[in-house]
């Protein structure tokens, strides 16, 4: 493991956003969803994200969810991932979501 400091952690913009449209992605290598995130004052984003596993399109839709606004998009296939939805993969590949608890202001940092 590889030990950073606290200016490094500093350079992620972590925030939460509410998923508000979930599809299949086909064209992803590994089973994805494509995501509609509202990420409220930063506007709206989209992600790719594996976790199809545990979750299905239906019960994603408006759940809250953290995850990394600024880093550069990546092309997937077709799709151009804007966000890095953040969760935790289990010892089965399969990936949890981290939520945070309550009713969150969409957009709030993390710090």
């Amino acid at each position: 493991m590889e030990l950073i400091s606290i200016d490094d952690f500093k350079k992620l913009d972590i925030r939460t956003g509410k998923i508000i449209k979930a599809d299949d992605f086909p064209k992803a290598k590994k089973p994805a969803y494509q995501l509609t995130i509202d990420f409220g004052p930063l506007g709206v984003k989209r992600s790719s994200a594996q976790l199809t596993k545990l979750y299905t399109k239906e019960s994603l839709i408006d759940r809250t969810i953290l995850a990394v606004v600024n880093f550069a998009p990546r092309k997937i296939a077709d799709f151009e991932s804007e966000v890095l939805v953040l969760g935790i993969v289990t010892d089965d590949n399969a990936v949890v979501l981290l939520q945070p608890e309550g009713e969150i202001t969409l957009g709030s940092s993390v710090s």
